[in-house]
């Protein structure tokens, strides 16, 4: 993993390419792991010594990950953990990936610090769009503050398209 601020990045879109889902172990706080043990069962998670996960298939994916011709959506759309909601980004309260100025992004009062996984082949590095500083940027800052739960500009749109074709969208 290495992060970038998102000064430096131009653009960010969902390729649906499945890569976050299958790289990296979701870590769920007690209220999402309870939520999809309730919906789902016990089975769909897994518990570490001071943690919650959602299991992995014998893949190593996720065990929410659904695919449609490769195109890659997550089948938690109405529950999608916060940590699925955010990626690639990370909004964190301090500059922990260096270059403060560049990450700092100024929210209702707040100063956060927004960073992205260069692993995530949606992001384009460059000059930040209007779209993207405006809308994008902002939503995500909204996501992780809590004060938005529904995503328009994040991976939401992926699976909306998936609804439509009449796809079942959990495992």
């Amino acid at each position: 993993m290495q992060f970038i601020p998102w000064q430096n990045i131009a653009d960010w879109h969902c390729k649906a390419c499945g890569y976050c889902c299958k790289l990296y172990s979701v870590v769920l706080d007690f209220t999402e792991w309870l939520r999809i043990a309730k919906t789902f069962g016990m089975e769909k998670t897994v518990a570490g010594l001071d943690r919650f996960y959602i299991k992995r298939v014998s893949d190593g994916s996720c065990a929410f990950l659904c695919n449609h011709t490769n195109n890659y959506y997550c089948g938690l759309q109405n529950m999608k953990p916060e940590a699925c909601k955010l990626w690639p980004f990370k909004v964190l309260s301090e500059p922990k990936y260096g270059q403060p100025n560049q990450a700092a992004y100024d929210y209702g009062g707040m100063r956060l610090y927004i960073y992205a996984d260069t692993m995530c082949s949606g992001l384009r590095c460059g000059t930040p769009t209007w779209d993207f500083r405006y809308t994008t940027i902002r939503e995500f800052a909204e996501l992780a503050l809590g004060v938005r739960q529904v995503q328009y500009k994040t991976t939401r749109a992926v699976a909306f398209r998936q609804q439509q074709w009449g796809r079942r969208l959990f495992p």
